[in-house]
């Protein structure tokens, strides 16, 4: 798989740790954010990276800066980007099971290395369940493309979130 990866310099070593990850598992890493200790402004660095998976040229992006929070905004600003917080394992799981997420978005100042690593793995090996979920990224793509979306029919009978399923 060929991933784009981009940082500002608060997800400097966690860019580095990661790339070195993903390469012994045999992706390929396209480099889109800064290696220099010095401000940089993370929305270039989110878009760049929106941009690629988007086209096509990388089939999957990670972005990283001190919350993950703005780089992660930047990117899905990007058509055809859904791209998500893994702010838990079982988001980092949910992300691609029901919203086909291609970008992950972390922050080096509130997680561990070890929940970064573990949880891009499971987002790079989860699929997206299709079904039911597929209304829901064509509403997404509908929002991009400022078309109206409505509240599509109830799925179970007793109208509760079904957590985790």
């Amino acid at each position: 798989m060929k991933i784009a990866i981009g940082n500002d310099r608060n997800g400097i070593d966690y860019k580095i740790r990661l790339t070195a990850h993903l390469e012994s598992l045999g992706h390929s890493v396209v480099n889109c954010g800064t290696d220099e200790d010095f401000p940089a402004d993370y929305p270039v660095h989110g878009e760049k990276v929106g941009r690629l998976v988007a086209s096509g040229e990388c089939d999957r992006g990670v972005v990283i800066c001190a919350t993950g929070i703005g780089i992660c905004m930047a990117a899905g600003k990007v058509k055809g980007i859904r791209a998500g917080m893994a702010y838990s394992d079982d988001v980092a799981r949910l992300m691609r099971t029901h919203n086909n997420a291609n970008v992950i978005g972390f922050g080096q100042d509130y997680m561990t290395y070890e929940e970064v690593e573990k949880r891009m793995d499971t987002f790079l090996n989860t699929e997206y369940a299709g079904g039911y979920h597929d209304t829901r990224i064509q509403q997404i793509a509908d929002i991009e493309e400022n078309k109206p979306i409505q509240q599509t029919p109830i799925m179970n009978d007793d109208n509760r979130h079904t957590k985790g399923k």
